[in-house]
């Protein structure tokens, strides 16, 4: 029984640190807002899970608010690891760039091909999300504005070293808050093995204590 209470134990740890570090690490990055006319262009959009290891899964819609227009148009969807380009602007030009090969969509984003100055303006990333709990479903949104300004020629403006910077220091920091937890787990795991241990010595101490009291009755007995 010990043993058995000993696997329990290291099983049920194990998942506790699996759910904190197995689960891909998610940044929340601006997204640029310079494009240059003719070349290509991502417009990013990252919506994370406020719980990374509850299983999810998510649509995201991309709408576009042309310069000095005042309604938005819906231009892009992608659900069930599907796309679709629902405005003829954009047709052929319009790519998913975001997370791959999975229903729980985090990254959002998508790529513009042979960008113009039409394609200057407001875009709307909109994600829907479901988490799946044992008993229940919860649904969630985000929506994020980008505006997008097309020019002829590139420029590299102070946002936008600012914004590569904290991008990297934010991995750094992740990178470091992941050691620090998978050193916390394994200590958890040896921790909860020692104690197992110790039940099961003192378990068997116990069994054998009485096994010997058992022997000293049968022998007066005789």
């Amino acid at each position: 029984w010990a043993s058995l209470r000993l696997i329990r134990v290291l099983y049920e740890v194990k998942q506790l640190c699996l759910s904190w570090l197995c689960h891909g690490a998610c940044v929340e990055v601006d997204s640029d807002t310079e494009a240059v006319k003719g070349k290509g262009f991502k417009l990013g959009c990252i919506s994370c899970k406020m719980r990374g290891e509850v299983p999810a899964s998510a649509t995201v819609d991309w709408w576009f608010r042309a310069k000095g227009e005042s309604e938005f148009a819906h231009i892009y969807s992608y659900a069930d690891m599907t796309s679709y380009i629902m405005d003829d602007r954009f047709d052929d030009r319009l790519a998913w760039n975001g997370s791959k090969k999975t229903d729980d969509v985090q990254d959002g984003s998508i790529f513009i091909l042979n960008v113009t100055f039409n394609d200057t303006g407001t875009y709307r990333c909109f994600f829907d999300r479901t988490l799946v709990f044992p008993n229940y479903e919860y649904r969630t949104n985000a929506t994020k504005f980008i505006i997008i300004n097309v020019v002829g020629k590139a420029t590299r403006g102070m946002a936008s070293i600012f914004s590569e910077i904290m991008m990297y220091v934010s991995i750094i920091g992740l990178q470091l808050w992941l050691v620090v937890e998978m050193v916390y787990c394994y200590r958890k795991i040896a921790a909860a093995g020692e104690e197992a241990l110790r039940e099961s010595e003192a378990e068997y101490l116990a069994i054998t204590s009485e096994s010997k009291d058992n022997c000293a009755g049968v022998a007066v007995a005789e």
